[in-house]
């Protein structure tokens, strides 16, 4: 029998999952994230964790993004033989509409990060489109549709592979997980795919990401086969490495690690690795011709009842209007600030102007003497907000710009998500300065510190302009002091001590 689609229907269920997943973490994420927060016993990666936690229920009580980066969104459907469409244009354009009215919609209206040219002009769609389309036939009358939008921060640390045949899964995917660094926002899950073709491994590493974590229960059961064997071995093992959350160093770095395979060629061994962020971000759901498709809303009750706060007695207060190089400089590895006072943002495209002006001698629209510079790209205001989830972005997309901002602006201070690398630390250490973390998935716990935001150059890069914020109480971590110490490096290796040696299991 004959399912008829209807292009309305297939549009509105993806526009309606595109708001339900900006502010819906999926249930598996939170149960397992939970017992890792109960577990924790770094007290950096705890408080980490208590943020995100705060910060997926204020997201699901206000229907506000979880993250300021609402993603790229995936789009996989496997649709059965006996469905035909009623489009008007291609299926890809059906989608595309669907994300176009998910993410413009206002009373939610997500941030749009897709460029139409990926080389050249790089200038914003608008709209978030076009969405990455994967179709697959299968037998049957009905439509099963996977829905994802996945964030920059964690897209970027996919890594790939020809692995020789003999070489080992396990020891690549222990050398390559601390390459990623902390950008992708850990803890979250691993997709690992291996076998195929290159592209074949990637698709699978990919939608591996798309399965329920159930870690849990399949410690709790035991392995029934090779695979699963393996998944957890590289749990305990890459959780031995003791990144943690945030990469501060803990116990926690992955909650799970899925794997799918396929056959390969004999002198091949393709794998692929792509890791899920704190903003893991996806649903499923089914079309049978019937109508829109009804996504189930969670309970508030299922979220732990973890609420983050300011810690005033174990925090530093610091007044961003009269903050000197001085102050900056007594700053310590791991200290906890909370900020208040005025702010500068700027992002890749805004430091790459910067540099452009200063290198032709021209006068830049703000002045950067002694102040403070927010690597974030806000989603836009809607209600009563005064500016949208502003969670940090990765800062070492910064770092090539870092001794210019340094060097040439005034600049005495940074704040991001994840770590910076030696050219950047270096010149941390050189003139003095301090980066600070915020934590990644946090976005609108963030923007709640956030008293009023105004747009003070470069307005025609949207999200990527310099904005001002006025903040109260915002709170950060010293994650690199004056002298250069980076608790992204300190962290991880006392943590891997405290843990033990990798082969030791980590529940």
């Amino acid at each position: 029998m004959t399912t008829l689609i209807k292009e309305a229907d297939l549009v509105q269920s993806i526009a309606d999952a595109i708001q339900f997943i900006s502010y819906y973490h999926p249930q598996d994420y939170i149960q397992h994230l939970a017992r890792a927060y109960e577990a924790e016993q770094s007290p950096a990666a705890k408080d980490a964790i208590a943020q995100i936690l705060t910060n997926s229920r204020m997201c699901a009580e206000g229907h506000r993004p979880i993250c300021q980066d609402t993603g790229i969104v995936n789009v996989f459907l496997k649709v059965g033989m006996d469905v035909r469409f009623e489009l008007k244009g291609t299926l890809q354009e059906a989608c595309d509409e669907g994300v176009r009215r998910g993410y413009l919609d206002p009373d939610n209206k997500l941030r749009a990060s897709v460029l139409a040219d990926a080389i050249f002009e790089r200038k914003n769609t608008k709209d978030n489109t076009p969405c990455i389309l994967n179709v697959e036939l299968v037998p049957g009358n009905k439509v099963e549709v996977q829905v994802a939008a996945k964030g920059g921060g964690s897209e970027n640390k996919t890594k790939f592979a020809m692995l020789n045949p003999s070489d080992d899964v396990v020891d690549w995917v222990l050398k390559t997980v601390p390459l990623m660094g902390a950008g992708w926002c850990p803890p979250g899950m691993l997709g690992i795919g291996i076998g195929g073709t290159a592209e074949k491994a990637m698709l699978m590493a990919k939608e591996a990401l798309m399965e329920d974590i159930d870690m849990y229960e399949l410690l709790q059961r035991g392995p029934q086969n090779k695979l699963e064997e393996l998944r957890i071995e590289l749990y305990e093992k890459v959780n031995a490495l003791g990144i943690g959350a945030q990469g501060l160093g803990g116990l926690t770095t992955v909650l799970d690690v899925k794997i799918n395979t396929y056959p390969t060629h004999a002198a091949s061994k393709p794998i692929a690795m792509i890791p899920n962020c704190a903003a893991t971000r996806h649903v499923h759901f089914e079309l049978d011709g019937s109508g829109i498709a009804t996504l189930p809303t969670p309970a508030l009750s299922d979220w732990p009842d973890v609420h983050w706060a300011p810690d005033y007695n174990k925090s530093t207060q610091v007044n961003l209007d009269t903050l000197t190089a001085e102050e900056v400089a007594s700053w310590e590895p791991g200290q906890t600030l909370l900020l208040s006072g005025k702010m500068l943002t700027g992002r890749d495209a805004a430091h790459k102007r910067i540099s452009d002006m200063l290198a032709k001698g021209e006068q830049l629209p703000v002045d950067f003497k002694n102040r403070v510079i927010y690597y974030v790209g806000p989603v836009d205001p809607v209600r009563d907000e005064v500016v949208g989830p502003a969670g940090p972005t990765t800062a070492t997309r910064m770092d090539k710009f870092t001794e210019t901002m340094l060097a040439q602006t005034g600049l005495i201070a940074m704040i991001g998500k994840a770590e910076r690398g030696p050219v950047a630390i270096e010149s941390i250490r050189k003139h003095k300065s301090a980066y600070l973390m915020a934590v990644g998935g946090s976005a609108y716990l963030v923007s709640k510190a956030i008293r009023s935001a105004k747009v003070v150059g470069f307005e025609d890069l949207g999200m990527e302009a310099i904005y001002e914020f006025e903040v109260k109480d915002m709170p950060v971590t010293v994650a690199v002091d004056a002298q250069g110490t980076s608790v992204h490096n300190t962290g991880p290796k006392k943590w891997q001590a405290i843990i033990g040696k990798i082969p030791v299991a980590v529940e």
